[in-house]
């Protein structure tokens, strides 16, 4: 969870912009120290969130829209307080 928190803030900042490629699952093992199954996973839930795509063979990209929903998933929280 914290490393999916984490790639989500990359691209609410604009370290991970639509269209660009995420770090490989053994480059996220090598900077973050988590395995890499736990890379995956992370990668797989933003998948899951419609915030990346996967192209096999390729890896994972930011998906075009990522941002607005990272903001509409950010206002609903607010909208819940």
């Amino acid at each position: 969870m914290r490393l999916a928190a984490q790639l989500r803030r990359e691209v609410t900042e604009g370290a991970l912009a639509p269209g660009m490629p995420t770090p490989s699952i053994t480059t996220l093992s090598q900077r973050y120290g988590h395995a890499r199954q736990t890379c995956a996973k992370a990668l797989r839930m933003l998948e899951d969130e419609g915030l990346l795509t996967r192209i096999p063979g390729l890896g994972y990209y930011v998906t075009d829209d990522a941002p607005a929903r990272i903001a509409a998933q950010s206002g609903d929280a607010d909208d819940a307080s």
